[in-house]
This record gives C-alpha cells, sequence and structure tokens, in this order.
C-alpha cells in the first residue's frame, strides 16, 4: 500500500508521458495493420475451403472473427488514448497559459510596489505645478516691457474713437477733415562765433602732430 502511495505520488512527467502516449498509439495502429492483413488471410482460406474442406473452412472463419474481436478492443484502446492525449495536450497548454499569466502578474506586483495610488496622484499634482509655471514664464517673456506702465489701453481706444468719429463726421459733411498733424517749432540754427572757430582750430592742430 505505501508503495502504491509513493507510486502516485511522484511527479509525473508530462512530456514523457505524451511521448509515451504516442509512441503507443503507434504500437496499436501497426499491431492493428498486422491483424487486419491476417483476417484477410483467414477470409481467403475460408473461401478457397469451402467447397473442398469444411473444417478448415470454418477453422479459417472461427480465427477470422477472433482477429475481428482484437480489432474491436485496439480500435478502443486507440480512441481511449487519443482522448486521453487531447485531454493532456490541452491541460498542457492551460498550464502554460496560468504559468504565463502568474508571471505576467508577478511583473505587475513587482512593478505597483514601487507605485501608489497617492505617489501617481502626487506626481501628476507636480507635474500640473510644473506646467502652469512654465505657462506662466511664457506669458511673462511675451509681455512688452514698459508699454502698459506708460499708456492707459482704455484712455487709447477711447481717443481712438474720437478719432474715427471725427473722420466719419468729415466724410458726411464733406468737410476736410479736422485732424492736423501737430506743427514742431523748428529751432534756430546755431550762431557760429569766433570762439568757435578758434577752438575748432586748435583741435585740427592737435590732431595732426
Amino acid at each position: 500500500m505505501e508503495l502504491f502511495k509513493w507510486a502516485f505520488a511522484k511527479k509525473v512527467d508530462a512530456k514523457a508521458t505524451i511521448s509515451s502516449m504516442r509512441e503507443m498509439l503507434t504500437q496499436l495502429e501497426k499491431r492493428q495493420t498486422y491483424i487486419e492483413s491476417r483476417i484477410q488471410q483467414e477470409l481467403h482460406i475460408a473461401k478457397v475451403n469451402a467447397s473442398r474442406n469444411k473444417r478448415v473452412a470454418l477453422l479459417a472463419l472461427k480465427k477470422k472473427r477472433l482477429f475481428e474481436r482484437q480489432i474491436e478492443k485496439l480500435s478502443g484502446a486507440r480512441l481511449t488514448l487519443e482522448s486521453q492525449l487531447i485531454t493532456l495536450d490541452n491541460t498542457q497548454v492551460d498550464l502554460r497559459t496560468l504559468e504565463t499569466m502568474k508571471m505576467g502578474n508577478d511583473a505587475m506586483k513587482s512593478i505597483h510596489s514601487s507605485m501608489s495610488i497617492d505617489k501617481v496622484d502626487q506626481t501628476m499634482d507636480d507635474i500640473q505645478d510644473q506646467m502652469d509655471i512654465a505657462n506662466e514664464i511664457s506669458h511673462s517673456i511675451a509681455q512688452p516691457i514698459g508699454i502698459g506702465d506708460q499708456y492707459d489701453e482704455d484712455e487709447l481706444l477711447t481717443e481712438l474713437e474720437e478719432l474715427e468719429q471725427l473722420e466719419l463726421n468729415a466724410k458726411i459733411l464733406g468737410e476736410p477733415s479736422s485732424l492736423r498733424m501737430p506743427t514742431v517749432p523748428q529751432a534756430d540754427p546755431p550762431v557760429e562765433d569766433e570762439t568757435y572757430h578758434q577752438e575748432l582750430a586748435q583741435l585740427q592742430m592737435s590732431m595732426a602732430v
């Protein structure tokens, strides 16, 4: 009983089992082919001796029946082995699939061991903060320096509207536009005196030395 338990407790090599089953199927197929040839021989003997020697013909038919029963047993055994082989193959595929899935699960566990929802949320918040800072920096760089401090945009828009209204009134009334460019007073030409000419001559003489 202990030996029986040990035999079943021992780990079975699935690959070796599948190989043995296929070898057995090959042997059974060869055996069935041989028996089928014996059936044909006995049938031939029965036909030849049907009218010559009935005892020999009957014996041949009995042998043919025995061989036919063996064929039935072999066919049943082959069918059972083939069913087992298919099931075992499928089980092996399922086992390898399960092992692969377990490896994938272990890999995900290993990756997630260094991650957590809190860490992911914190990282995403940090990324968003840095993006906001970058946008603010870009916006600040794009703003012209000094223009906003010197002029009020609302005042400029009001002045522009007044100018547009004056132009429109001039067109409607057929009058020349009242807009005039401001006149810039002309500065008086500098007065050149004798002292200026003397200083210029002295400078030219010093540069020539």
